[in-house]
């Protein structure tokens, strides 16, 4: 599933060709069409495709941003303002190309499921391979509930005092830590790879439960959980299976991964263990993490 540097260079790929320009007109494919036939919701979410169309064709994009692991356009057409809010789900992209041939990775271009023609001549295509991902039109940010509880990202100021709040909550005190930065309300963008990535370098084991580590333990968590995300950034993101640049190009991240599907723990030898924590399966070093 693509977390936060993922999505940030998404984001980053999208902008340039995007921002600014106004969409002419919303495409689905077959996959959409037949699921709301069939009353399931395929990607565009909470609302029937021709109403999302009106609320979205001939509406310009103002303004592109990440905001954990979901890109929000900012849209406007005479004085109303709206907002498309995307979550990729487990295989989504968004690319940017002239036409569909031009989306070069096989899998992408054969399950497109959402295409936003822009007056520039590009087409902002949304490919999913799962169709476990989202689009939603909404008027504000208060029509969508769960989006107003992500927690500040992790590089506001806010984000420490806000996470290390969390240890006073009931919820999370006879839980594994893993499983408590794994949630969006605690920290925001933290997936379960850079979640195991920062309680490797952190030297705390995935289990161990939250309520039992000291005040710096605390700290420390969250200092490398904000490290790995920044690296994630810095390396274009990790491309293990499905995750692609806008570009289709791929990040470099999993060349620096020290456990997550790794074998043997690079600082001590020792065999790299798995373990499944919050349904997610946890790679830990058991002779470094404790």
């Amino acid at each position: 599933m693509p977390e936060l540097p993922e999505v940030e260079h998404v984001k980053r790929g999208i902008k340039p060709f995007a921002n600014g320009q106004k969409i002419e007109s919303v495409i689905f494919s077959d996959k959409v069409k037949e699921g709301k036939a069939s009353s399931r919701e395929t990607i565009i979410k909470g609302m029937e495709l021709d109403t999302f169309q009106k609320f979205t064709q001939q509406f310009t994009i103002t303004h592109i941003e990440r905001r954990s692991k979901y890109i929000v356009f900012h849209i406007e057409k005479d004085g109303e303002e709206r907002k498309l809010i995307s979550h990729l789900g487990m295989a989504g992209g968004f690319f940017v190309v002239n036409k569909l041939e031009d989306i070069h990775v096989s899998n992408y271009r054969k399950h497109w499921h959402v295409i936003f023609k822009l007056d520039n001549g590009k087409l902002l295509v949304y490919s999913d391979i799962r169709r476990f991902g989202e689009i939603r039109n909404v008027a504000s940010f208060e029509a969508y509930p769960s989006f107003l509880q992500i927690a500040p990202e992790p590089f506001d100021k806010e984000a420490l005092p806000h996470y290390l709040s969390w240890f006073d909550k009931k919820l999370y005190q006879n839980k594994p830590i893993k499983q408590m930065i794994l949630d969006h309300r605690v920290i925001s963008g933290c997936g379960n790879i850079y979640a195991c990535e920062a309680l490797f370098r952190a030297g705390i084991h995935p289990a161990k439960l939250s309520k039992n580590l000291t005040n710096q333990e605390r700290n420390i968590v969250f200092y490398y959980v904000r490290e790995v995300l920044e690296l994630g950034i810095k390396y274009g993101g990790t491309s293990i299976s499905d995750y692609r640049h806008a570009d289709g190009s791929t990040g470099t991240m999993q060349q620096h991964l020290k456990v997550y599907k790794q074998k043997v723990c690079q600082v001590c030898g020792s065999d790299i263990e798995t373990q499944v924590i919050a349904t997610r399966n946890s790679h830990f070093c058991p002779t470094c993490q404790k």
